[in-house]
């Protein structure tokens, strides 16, 4: 009796303990935000427990100079932190959302709610939001959307203009080519319409014989310069001759 005593005793406490622990459920977070610099990011973090809302508190992982990451707890001190004490919505989960106002290049990080409680058996993170701060680029000219249109369409108009003005140049200049070869194909033709065959024949033949007798003709010239040389050369020599015989 005893020991069945001692065993619904034990049986009771296991159950009552575990009757007494809180079951938490997260909800999906917003994977990240992204938020200029020097603007204001707001986070949340949500979840569901059994019996109400649990011991909630803000980290922040951050990542190191050798590429590991080190959590860190939120600094509510700060004046540009603004932490609320959670709000439950009618569907029964908890949201607790941090404001950053002002933000730094160096509050870029993962943020995760820490959320622990006695009854827990185990403590918990949420999954986290990645905070990315980026510094705008700096516009060299400041221009409107509208002046942007306007630019392009003008841009286009011009582009549409140079094409029309090259096609009609490169019309107007192969038209003025096959003009220049009609009129010389009609030149040629007129040249030709006004000769007399009969008449070229005789000058053709009157050129031929002239080539052919022009080098015979030097030949023999060049044959009496000769005689005529070795003659004065031959009347030299008696002359000599006889100028000798007379002394």
């Amino acid at each position: 009796m005893v020991a069945m005593t001692f065993l619904f005793l034990c049986f009771w406490a296991g159950v009552h303990g575990d009757l007494s622990r809180i079951q938490v459920t997260l909800e999906p977070d917003r994977p990240s935000v992204r938020v200029q610099l020097s603007h204001t990011a707001s986070l949340r973090c949500c979840y569901s427990a059994t019996r109400g809302a649990v011991e909630t508190t803000w980290f922040i992982s951050i990542q190191t100079v050798n590429s590991t990451y080190a959590t860190q707890g939120v600094d509510r001190r700060d004046n540009r932190v603004t932490v609320d004490g959670g709000n439950l919505t009618a569907a029964g989960v908890m949201c607790h959302t941090l404001i950053l106002r002002e933000a730094r290049l160096n509050d870029s990080g993962l943020y995760q709610c820490f959320l622990n409680h006695s009854a827990l058996r185990h403590s918990v993170y949420t999954h986290g939001t990645f905070l990315q701060v980026y510094r705008p680029m700096v516009k060299i000219l400041d221009i409107s959307e509208s002046t942007k249109n306007r630019i392009l369409a003008a841009e286009g108009m011009l582009l549409m203009v140079v094409v029309l003005l090259h096609g009609t140049m490169m019309l107007c200049k192969t038209n003025k080519l096959n003009q220049l070869k009609k009129k010389r194909v009609k030149n040629e033709e007129n040249i030709y319409e006004g000769l007399n065959l009969e008449e070229c024949c005789s000058t053709n033949d009157q050129i031929q014989r002239s080539l052919v007798q022009g080098p015979n003709q030097d030949v023999g010239n060049m044959i009496m310069e000769e005689e005529i040389q070795l003659e004065r050369e031959a009347l030299n020599e008696r002359g000599e001759e006889k100028r000798v015989g007379e002394e």
